[in-house]
């Protein structure tokens, strides 16, 4: 049987490459291409579009994934969630994740891909069940980075797990392009040999080694990997479509992909490419091999993140220092792997620790709350002098995080009852009340022809 095929062009390509830009217009004029090419699956909502589509398009990105179900006939629609998080930046409580799930399915996504930051399966959980009662397909990502702690032995065991959960098949998500190709054979040979289910593989060609990580991965008996078309593909984002299905072609993995609509579709996003470069959404910079990311375990957005800061404070000649520190606050937090939002809390610490002169001097919100437990339990083991010096006599939580939330669905529905026109608005809501808000604002005043500017005082995000 031949490798199944992911495409990410309508996702984590363009997240990757120019900053969730893409919009529906352009999606849907693809759209009908891409159906009849025989992908496994089309990765085109989740992740970072929810939040794009309201800060950057006022547009409900419920009514994309409706647009998108009804131009894809053959293709099932695939989606990422950050478990508990959905597609945001903190937990939600489990009424919003059941309504969010159940609301995804409803309106068209086949296929959820789930992962929590830390690999804490308590994060999942909720999210996890309720796909599977939805009777959508519910794939659980491990969250892969390398320390001491992450050994072959580790993952195996915690793929288990999420198998013994429900999951019906198993993604190894290589955010950072970490995985090289010798190890993604050990890996995958690993977790063939102890699972029933399918095991996917994602990775980005941050380090170069994407396209030598698949084919390593194929010879060991992945089930499916992730792709981009060459357009939008390599340096931040996926290996090359063309390249892979080219290459397979002809082999007992070939994935039977029809070659001229690819074509098709690749010349299409070579004149967006024109167009993002021209707009100045694609960085050329972005299309590089980031060594950095294997000294340092950064991911190539983590690293932007980390000059911003840095340049905010004036202090752009402490990139070296910063660099060396995260891994030493990696180690000190159990070595959590370094994606949304933990990425953001470690890099945020390390740059504090270097400008303070003292580590741990100045803490964030955020690293406190880590501590604490509140985002779920580190892989490993922190240090515990510095959870000492952090929390002082405060205790950690013993809990799952989510347990200690209040439902938000009604009270939400309260607030904004005035607006609420579509049966997704309360959860869109309680996901990003000040975009949402503003949203509903330029949606009434649209309708009613009223001016925005009268409706709409402080218009933060213009179209």
């Amino acid at each position: 049987m031949g490798i199944k095929i992911t495409e990410t062009i309508l996702r984590d390509a363009h997240q990757s490459l120019i900053a969730t830009r893409m919009t529906t217009e352009q999606m849907l004029n693809i759209a009908p291409v891409l159906d009849q090419i025989g992908y496994y699956s089309i990765e085109c909502w989740g992740g970072a579009t929810f939040d794009a589509c309201l800060r950057f398009f006022n547009e409900d990105p419920w009514e994309r994934l409706k647009r998108l179900k009804q131009a894809f006939k053959k293709t099932r629609l695939q989606m990422l969630l950050r478990g508990q998080n959905l597609v945001g930046y903190r937990h939600y409580p489990d009424d919003v994740v059941v309504e969010f799930v159940k609301k995804a399915i409803y309106y068209g996504i086949d296929i959820i891909r789930i992962f929590d930051a830390l690999n804490d399966l308590r994060n999942i959980e909720v999210a996890l069940k309720t796909t599977k009662s939805e009777g959508a397909h519910a794939q659980v990502a491990i969250s892969y980075t390398i320390s001491p702690y992450h050994t072959i032995e580790n993952y195996v065991k915690l793929a288990k797990e999420i198998e013994a959960l429900g999951a019906d098949s198993l993604c190894i998500k290589d955010m950072a392009g970490l995985l090289s190709p010798f190890d993604a054979y050990n890996l995958v040979k690993a977790l063939k040999e102890e699972l029933s289910i399918p095991v996917h593989l994602h990775t980005h060609y941050t380090t170069g080694f994407g396209s030598m990580t698949y084919l390593k991965a194929i010879e060991a008996g992945v089930d499916g990997i992730d792709t981009a078309l060459s357009p939008l593909a390599l340096g931040t984002s996926q290996p090359p479509t063309e390249s892979i299905v080219y290459a397979l072609s002809g082999t007992s993995f070939d994935p039977k992909l029809d070659l001229k609509k690819i074509n098709e579709a690749s010349e299409y996003f070579k004149a967006l490419r024109e167009e993002y470069l021209k707009k100045g959404l694609l960085d050329p910079k972005v299309l590089t091999v980031d060594i950095n990311a294997l000294h340092y375990q950064i991911p190539g957005g983590m690293l932007s993140n980390l000059i911003s800061q840095l340049k905010e404070q004036g202090q752009e000649d402490k990139l070296d220092e910063v660099l060396k520190e995260v891994p030493r606050v990696r180690e000190d937090f159990g070595f959590p792997p370094l994606v949304t939002p933990t990425s953001q809390i470690v890099g945020t610490q390390a740059v504090l620790n270097v400008i303070a002169g003292e580590r741990y001097k100045l803490v964030t919100k955020e690293t406190k709350a880590y501590f604490k437990g509140e985002y779920g339990r580190p892989p490993a083991e922190v240090n515990q002098e510095v959870k000492k010096k952090i929390l002082g006599d405060e205790k950690e939580i013993e809990t799952r995080p989510a347990d200690l939330l209040l439902p938000e669905l009604e009270s939400s529905r309260e607030k904004i009852k005035e607006y609420i026109e579509n049966d997704t608005d309360v959860v869109t809501y309680c996901l990003f009340p000040q975009l949402a808000e503003n949203y509903f604002k330029l949606r009434a005043a649209k309708k009613y022809k009223i001016d925005v500017g009268l409706v709409q005082e402080n218009k933060v995000y213009p179209v």
